[in-house]
């Protein structure tokens, strides 16, 4: 498992409402997994990458669904046991515009992660270290961890990837602005929606302001319009694909999953961005938010094998 994919935070137990309305009006849940850092380990995994996850999990069924899922999809799971409740989140489509979740992860196992659950082996061993800005928004023992693990990463000279994934229900914009700039500082990749890079870079140049911050591979994901990277200093802008959006919940995570794996694999710039665009294009075709990430056959199917080769 050396050289690949390390990724921790928390991952949730998830209930989707069937339906489009007020959720007092919905009959019926999907039971799922929802977690940034999981679902891009998924990604990884199914595109052929070595992919470890970490995390604490409680003592219920939602902690061990979470497990068994992860490891069914090629997840190689370092689960810490804690006593606490697996967190939830609640989600419903409120129009056919808008998606609307609701957290129960306060004081969850999740947010009790602390520096010494992540084995400096496994990190030192690992191809690159990624993390989010949600798993600092989560609470002090959290936040200490993130930044614990990136100064191990650096001093090991591994690779750091990490995606802004601002998270308003969690915090502030003001809070978090001043964490997520000193942790994108110390990142060698970085992902983040325009939005999200004007929580502290100049809005008019997202991808410039954000390698300004020392990152050497920025990648500004834009939804339906592409995405724009300065990479090395050379500076990309790719299209979007052209596909039938279903449910848009988790596309930017099967993004870094698609660039990761390429970058895991020695592929050059552009393929890595032409996969990345290609996994978020296919993930959106599919209900849920880990459940449509491809595999590498299924790239090649969407848009007749000229997406990966």
């Amino acid at each position: 498992m050396s050289g690949g994919l390390l990724t921790f935070g928390e991952s949730m137990g998830i209930f989707v409402a069937d339906g489009i309305g007020p959720l007092d009006n919905a009959r019926g849940f999907t039971l799922g997994v929802a977690g940034a850092e999981s679902n891009v380990a998924i990604g990884v995994a199914r595109l052929g990458g070595s992919a470890t996850w970490l995390g604490r999990l409680g003592p219920d069924a939602t902690g061990a669904i979470i497990a068994a899922r992860l490891r069914a999809s090629g997840v190689r799971v370092l689960a810490v046991p804690d006593d606490a409740h697996t967190g939830l989140m609640i989600r419903y489509q409120r129009s056919s515009q808008f998606i609307q979740a609701d957290y129960h992860r306060a004081g969850s196992a999740g947010s009790r992660l602390v520096p010494a659950d992540v084995p400096r082996a496994e990190v030192e061993s690992a191809g690159i270290v990624h993390v989010t800005g949600i798993t600092p928004a989560l609470s002090d023992s959290c936040r200490a961890t993130v930044f614990h693990v990136v100064e191990q990463a650096r001093a090991a000279g591994v690779p750091v990837s990490v995606d802004v994934n601002y998270r308003g229900k969690l915090w502030s914009r003001s809070d978090a602005a001043p964490v997520l700039r000193d942790l994108v500082s110390r990142a060698d990749v970085v992902f983040a929606g325009p939005e999200e890079a004007a929580l502290f870079t100049d809005a008019d140049d997202p991808v410039g302001g954000l390698a300004k911050l020392g990152p050497t591979e920025v990648v500004v994901k834009d939804g339906a319009r592409g995405c724009v990277a300065l990479i090395g200093g050379e500076r990309f802008e790719v299209p979007a694909l052209k596909v039938t959006a279903v449910d848009t919940v988790g596309a930017g995570d099967a993004f870094v999953a698609g660039y990761l794996a390429e970058r895991l694999a020695g592929a050059d710039a552009g393929r890595r961005l032409r996969t990345a665009i290609a996994a978020g294009a296919f993930a959106v075709t599919v209900p849920g938010d880990c459940e449509g990430l491809p595999n590498r056959a299924e790239l090649a199917a969407l848009d007749g094998g000229d997406i990966v080769r």
